[in-house]
């Protein structure tokens, strides 16, 4: 064996965990740069949400409210919360276009750490929710939303959108390595993500609902999310589906919005990176 060959191969297992998580970063990165319509089109829709629901409900879903909270006020939340499951839902897609295209077959017989393709991929995906995120709570300023807790508080929605984005964000890559299919893989994220919407804290009060429908959101995942943005939102205890009294005003429903969260983020995390160190080049062909 010549030293040339040998020292080739000492660099392509040299990389760091760091270095395999930036060279995935980069990468998808790059791909959303080249494919410009879907970072947009995911943008475009939460904007046409938040002023479809202020212009046109706005009115008629203010009565439901309680206290001197505008709609646009409480709207935006829901809005940041709907761009990290869209963004969420895409990233199986692009996992799925990988495996259709072999380019994730050629990572996979690579030395390169599985987890740090997930992670790097997440983080590519983490950057464009953190900067719609910004642009819809800049609009939702425009539109006459307050955000009471100031400038701190919305770096902290920011933080509750990328903290809520991360669990779905693995929960599209675990169904796009199970299927294998784009089709499959677009109509699972659909089937979660805008039903659960709607039977959340998302656009009404849950006081305000039919009472199968609080029941519902007291177990969904995106009442948990949308109330902490809320609830940094207002600077204000906005939690209703739990009474929790244990600490204190805003706190009350941070507690517990976080710690579910969290939970979420910790199971189907370690789910994705089980799937994904589990698969080979056989399996996704």
């Amino acid at each position: 064996m010549s030293t040339e060959t040998t020292d080739a191969e000492v660099a392509r297992t040299s990389n760091t965990f760091l270095s395999d998580v930036w060279t995935n970063f980069m990468r998808w990165n790059i791909n959303a740069v080249r494919n410009p319509f879907v970072v947009v089109s995911s943008l475009l829709q939460p904007i046409i949400f938040l002023f479809l629901f202020t212009q046109v409900f706005g009115n008629v879903a203010g009565e439901a409210l309680s206290g001197p909270i505008s709609y646009e006020t409480y709207l935006v939340p829901a809005i940041v919360v709907q761009i990290a499951l869209i963004v969420a839902s895409s990233s199986g897609i692009g996992l799925v276009d990988d495996i259709e295209s072999g380019v994730f077959q050629k990572t996979l017989v690579t030395p390169m750490s599985r987890t740090a393709v997930f992670v790097g991929k997440t983080l590519s995906e983490l950057i464009r929710i953190v900067v719609q995120v910004v642009i819809v709570l800049g609009l939702g300023v425009l539109l006459g939303a307050e955000i009471t807790s100031g400038l701190g508080g919305a770096l902290a929605i920011v933080g509750i959108a990328v903290l809520f984005a991360l669990w779905f964000l693995a929960f599209s890559n675990v169904v796009a390595l199970l299927t294998r299919d784009q089709e499959s893989t677009i109509i699972a994220a659909n089937m979660i993500q805008l039903p659960l919407l709607f039977v959340s804290s998302a656009f009404l009060p849950v006081d305000s609902m039919p009472e199968w429908v609080q029941v519902v959101a007291t177990y969904n995942p995106i009442t948990y999310g949308v109330d902490a943005a809320r609830a940094i939102m207002l600077n204000a205890d906005v939690m209703t589906v739990w009474n929790v009294t244990a600490f204190s005003g805003i706190w009350n429903t941070l507690v517990p919005a976080l710690g579910v969260l969290i939970v979420l983020d910790l199971v189907f995390g370690a789910a994705a990176v089980y799937t994904i160190t589990r698969a080979t080049s056989a399996d996704v062909q």
